[in-house]
């Protein structure tokens, strides 16, 4: 399977300019944001803040914590856990928050992207083959996409707390439905100059009630910094600049199209609307001090539905060893 997963994405690199990826928002289990400790604590905080925009995927938030005391979930059963491989279990907890181009407008705008915000938790394992030199994450999300996801709660008060002017359309978000989503991602190291520079390629597959989606691309990392394959090393400070270019098609998106289960949302965008070819770049710096872990990125999506515009948004993480 993994040989088949690398001949497509030799295909796919070719048009991945070309393409989007609108997959994990915040993936903590790429190689370039590997923390390599057993256990950990880390936050991201992803807001449009940073670009000086205030529309779409507008907030992000995410908590993650990884213990080899995990291991004992049985959720695990479900995972890829491969052997004679270095694994790690982790739990992570995830919200995010999307709205229309203006949320001035007490009406619903036709034609731009619905109100829409998710909270789900996340059962992960991260598995790495020192010798192959690849790595499988593979994810379950439990949560809920609607009302309940606190969308509306946490933007009025972040705009309350800046003093910017509040949001007015979230009473016409998707409604309350069921996010039930599976993720494979799949990295391979294609190029190594010692531990200052690194090409991976990667393939990613994301199922469920959340998002439906096929994504391909590659990633990189340059500076200094510990080789993310191999189990130990030596060096305590890792400094290094990052980016990631991701084609993506896109079966289906909640957000955009509403749930499966509760169809009459008062506004979704039809999915002869939605862009099921997309692209997404991101790029960033990191880094890794002892038991600190420091991170700040840019990221770009193009359009995601016709008449659409394409997004910038920045995110900052902060993690630490336990």
């Amino acid at each position: 399977m993994f040989r088949l997963c690398l001949r497509l994405f030799s295909v796919f690199l070719l048009t991945a300019f070309c393409l989007d990826a609108s997959a994990q928002l915040i993936d903590n289990n790429s190689t370039f944001r590997t923390i390599h400790q057993k256990s950990y604590f880390r936050f991201h905080y992803d807001n449009d803040y940073f670009t000086k925009t205030d529309y779409y995927y507008t907030q992000g938030i995410t908590l993650e914590y990884v213990h080899p005391g995990l291991k004992k979930n049985p959720i695990n059963k479900i995972l890829i856990r491969p052997q004679h491989t270095d694994l790690k279990y982790g739990f992570s907890i995830n919200l995010f928050g999307y709205t229309p181009t203006s949320i001035l407008s007490d009406s619903i705008l036709f034609g731009d992207r619905p109100y829409a915000a998710v909270i789900d938790a996340g059962i992960f394992v991260t598995s790495t083959d020192p010798f192959h030199k690849k790595r499988i994450s593979s994810t379950l999300s439990i949560g809920v996409i609607g009302p309940a996801g606190l969308g509306n709660e946490i933007q009025t008060g972040i705009h309350r707390w800046l003093k910017n002017p509040l949001p007015h359309g979230w009473q016409y978000q998707v409604k309350n439905d069921l996010v039930l989503n599976y993720r494979v991602n799949y990295e391979k190291q294609l190029l190594a100059a010692g531990h200052h520079f690194l090409l991976n390629g990667v393939v990613e597959v994301q199922a469920g009630t959340l998002n439906n989606s096929l994504g391909t691309g590659f990633n990189f990392m340059a500076g200094n910094f510990n080789d993310p394959y191999k189990v130990k090393n030596t060096k305590k400070i890792e400094y290094y600049f990052y980016g990631q270019a991701r084609g993506n098609f896109i079966a289906y998106d909640a957000t955009m199209q509403g749930g499966l289960f509760s169809p009459k949302s008062p506004y979704t965008i039809s999915s002869g609307d939605i862009e099921h070819f997309t692209f997404r770049a991101d790029a960033g710096i990191i880094v890794n001090f002892k038991r600190l872990y420091l991170s700040y990125t840019q990221s770009f999506l193009s359009s995601e539905f016709r008449q659409g515009k394409y997004h910038r948004w920045g995110g900052v993480s902060i993690g630490f060893s336990l």
